[in-house]
């Protein structure tokens, strides 16, 4: 097998995504990433809260109405994922909270009133729906946002994908969450760095991939201060304000889509809850603190100093595929 790296970057979600793989030609490659692609739109076309047209909106449209909406097998799969989530985190892990969205805007850093949050709360709810084997009930006033679940999920589905179209050997990046399709020639792991969240140029960990996925979450990207208070994006179901917990979080799992929902419920949990929650798990994992402090197991953790900044890449190089 030809061991020339190649990477094929393309947007979609809303992240800037990459495919890498070996042995085989960039025209065989590119011939082979066409159904890839088109399994990433069909996601984002289906499952986007962005879009009014997609089938996500159309369920929205249809809360308060007592037949409720008609659900294929992908969505319940889906609904199924976010249900267990729901019930392992305590009710933290729910796909009915983004209403809370229309109280907090963090581009403007605005701290809303508490009279915003109460007014949201009572449509806020995953044990609220009603799902039946081909229908989907919500009551008036409710939405759901399956967020990084679909990316994560198309994700797998990726890597799936690419090894039935007899791709042996790559990595699926969407936007930070990995999915190994197959080892580095040889039977070698993919080797993966994680970026420091206040220190760009370095990374925080490190970590080998034989297999399944690696997902992180943080407020790193979307956090806001106020008379010296961090506010994060990831907010409590429960009480409408952010979570106080980890600052971030990257799992390795046997699949990206556990990878990325063990990562958000650590986030969700108060820091020494989401700690435990990490270690009783067993996954290879890695966490920065509120103070600041990065700890974890299965990694390898790196040192920041002024020396341990990220070597250039080349479109060659296998070394430090980095997420943030």
């Amino acid at each position: 097998m030809s061991t020339t790296l190649r990477r094929i970057p393309f947007k979609a979600m809303g992240s800037h995504c990459e495919i890498q793989f070996m042995g085989m030609s960039r025209i065989e490659g590119r011939k082979k990433l066409h159904p890839l692609l088109n399994e990433v739109q069909r996601l984002e076309r289906k499952y986007s809260r962005y879009d009014p047209d997609s089938y996500l909106s159309e369920i929205n449209l249809m809360a308060g109405n007592r037949l409720g909406i008609k659900i294929d097998a992908e969505t319940r799969l889906l609904l199924a994922h976010a249900r267990s989530c729901f019930e392992q985190s305590d009710g933290l892990f729910d796909i009915t909270s983004g209403l809370l969205r229309k109280a907090w805007d963090f581009t403007s850093g605005r701290v809303p009133d508490a009279q915003e949050i109460e007014q949201l709360l009572p449509h806020i709810g995953f044990d609220k729906l009603e799902i039946t084997r081909s229908r989907l009930i919500m009551p008036t006033g409710m939405e759901i946002d399956f967020g990084g679940i679909v990316k994560e999920y198309a994700a797998d589905s990726l890597a799936r994908m690419a090894r039935n179209l007899g791709i042996e050997s790559g990595l699926v990046n969407l936007g930070g969450d990995f999915a190994v399709i197959g080892q580095m020639p040889g039977g070698h792991p993919w080797p993966v760095g994680i970026v420091h969240p206040d220190k760009k140029e370095n990374l925080m960990a490190r970590l080998t991939l034989n297999q399944g996925g690696l997902a992180s979450s943080g407020d790193y990207e979307r956090f806001f201060l106020h008379e010296g208070k961090r506010y994060s994006h990831l907010l409590n179901p429960k009480t409408g304000w952010p979570s106080d917990g980890l600052r971030a979080v990257s799992v390795a799992a046997e699949l990206c889509t556990l990878a990325g929902t063990t990562a958000t419920i650590a986030m969700l949990k108060p820091e020494a809850e989401g700690i435990a929650w990490l270690q009783e798990l067993g996954l290879d994992h890695v966490y920065m603190t509120a103070d600041g402090t990065i700890d974890g197991q299965g990694m390898t953790l790196v040192k920041v100093t002024s020396e341990s900044q990220l070597e250039p890449q080349s479109s060659t190089s296998v070394n430090n595929h980095v997420i943030n």
